[in-house]
């Protein structure tokens, strides 16, 4: 008996424990004419359907569920989605009944039992109805002949108030979380800017004020921000419009970024899965004063060494999506702008002739290609073209196959280019046809468009080109210096010449 109390009071102790962590969320609207209802919650920059009311009478409208819902804002939608009645503050205490008109929602909006959306709704009561006041004054302004000094001091008379409304509003509410929304919605300018040489606004000191400033009073460690409709597109803002886009400017404000978040937390997670997607994928190359091209390879690197590789993202990847990303950068690692490429043995159609008569053309296993080639080193030796022995200052690194459309256009397209440079600028060309089986079809399109190439292919397949140099489609297309360091990489062919003028553009300069 004393064994069945404990386990009934246990029971009773489950439930009473899940109905304290579960949220009600009722709304009583007067107008409605909607059959359904949908509770929508903002994360990053999207927005997700967490709970819907499908059977509506008289307006009455409820969401209930267990667990609680996450933290944050979320937007009551009706049954056309295509529209936002109006916006709740989920927190603590997540039981509470909204009442309003549709008919005309703003002035009506009132929450009980939850203080924190009585104070969101009155914010923006005001803030709608001084807009709409201020949308007058501007009709009423046409036609007059001083309608821009009348609309000037009608502005101001509104910035007064409506500056003052709000400064008053988060000096009483400082701490709530509704002042730290409004607070993602607001801009951070200097007051006082200090004058340039010409006599103007320093606008390098408003621009660095601005980026130093950009997340003050916004708690990155506040998981609820995630959970808005401001805090993703201000992000993403910062990133790709504040930060100078460099990939070294960019890996400091990354590390300057996540510096200030605990590592697993929802905005740490949202923003390593934002950053390493928009850097694997922006494809954007720039110039240094050297000359040297930048491309944003390096920032995505940094940011999978440092926050995704090392197991700082167990929430964000799977251990099997980790070790995938973990082999791409592998590789790409080695081939950053500036880096010095593995050195290539290859044959070109001579020598390819002489190598597919000592059997490798037929050689299916790597024991049986092993053999031969030990058996034949002698004579293979001497056919070898390796990447190194070209001699120029710059070294066009070219990886096609015969059998790929798009290298059927883009390689003589780019033979054809490079005339325009003959005796200009000390170039070479390195191209490797990627697959050996089509030895025959490669000699005849290298004669069919008489390439002025260094043409080879792997007759002996121990070189590994399509892992050492990221080879997975066809063309690709490197621009490496004199001692083979990569200035330029993944350009089509239309680039190459643009890019070998910049460079000698630059070496001029600096001469």
């Amino acid at each position: 008996m004393k064994k069945l109390l404990i386990a009934l009071l246990s029971l009773l102790t489950f439930h009473f424990s899940n109905a304290q962590n579960a949220y009600d969320v009722k709304l009583n609207l007067k107008n409605c004419n909607d059959t359904t209802f949908y509770l929508v919650r903002y994360y990053f920059t999207s927005q997700y359907l967490v709970d819907s009311c499908l059977r509506i009478k008289n307006g009455k409208v409820q969401f209930k569920g267990n667990p609680e819902l996450d933290k944050g804002v979320y937007a009551i939608v009706g049954q056309n989605k295509s529209s936002v009645y109006f916006q709740l503050f989920i927190n603590e205490g997540q039981k509470f009944t909204v009442n309003a008109d549709l008919l005309n929602i703003i002035n009506t909006l009132k929450a009980d039992g939850s203080k924190e959306n009585n104070l969101a709704f009155s914010y923006v009561k005001f803030m709608t109805i001084k807009s709409q006041e201020f949308s007058k004054i501007i009709d009423a302004s046409k036609g007059r002949k001083d309608s821009l000094a009348f609309l000037t001091e009608k502005q101001k008379l509104f910035n007064d108030k409506t500056v003052k409304f709000e400064t008053d509003f988060i000096t009483k509410n400082k701490g709530s979380f509704i002042c730290d929304f409004l607070n993602l919605t607001k801009e951070k300018y200097p007051d006082n800017i200090p004058k340039a040489k010409n006599g103007r606004p320093d606008s390098v000191y408003q621009y660095y004020y601005y980026k130093s400033h950009y997340f003050d009073g916004i708690n990155l460690n506040d998981d609820r921000i995630i959970n808005t409709p401001f805090f993703g597109d201000r992000a993403k803002k910062y990133f790709e419009s504040v930060v100078l886009q460099n990939p070294d400017t960019i890996i400091k404000a990354v590390d300057s970024f996540f510096a200030n978040c605990k590592e697993g937390s929802a905005v740490y997670n949202a923003m390593v899965g934002y950053l390493t997607y928009k850097f694997e994928n922006n494809k954007t190359m720039a110039f240094d004063n050297k000359g040297n091209t930048l491309t944003f390879e390096k920032a995505f690197v940094h940011i999978c060494d440092k926050y995704i590789i090392n197991g700082k993202a167990k929430d964000v990847y799977s251990e099997e999506t980790v070790l995938k990303i973990k082999q791409k950068v592998d590789i790409m690692r080695n081939l950053l702008t500036g880096s010095k490429v593995p050195d290539i043995s290859m044959f070109d159609t001579i020598g390819g002739k002489a190598i597919r008569k000592l059997g490798f053309d037929t050689a299916k296993t790597s024991a049986s290609i092993s053999d031969l080639y030990n058996k034949n080193l002698d004579k293979i030796t001497p056919f070898y073209k390796n990447l190194y022995q070209v001699n120029a200052k710059y070294t066009i690194l070219v990886f096609w196959a015969a059998d790929c459309g798009h290298c059927e256009t883009e390689v003589p397209k780019l033979n054809e280019s490079l005339k325009t440079l003959k005796g200009k600028v000390d170039f070479n060309v390195f191209a490797v046809q990627t697959k050996p089986e089509l030895y025959n079809k490669w000699c005849k399109f290298i004669a069919d468009n008489k390439l002025d190439f260094i043409n080879v292919y792997e007759a002996i397949p121990f070189n590994n080109i399509r892992d050492k140099f990221d080879i997975f489609a066809t063309p690709v297309i490197y621009i490496l210096d004199k001692d083979k360091r990569i200035k330029a990489k993944k350009l089509s062919a239309d680039q190459v010449v643009e890019v070998l003028n910049v460079m000698e553009e630059v070496d001029r300069k600096k001469g």
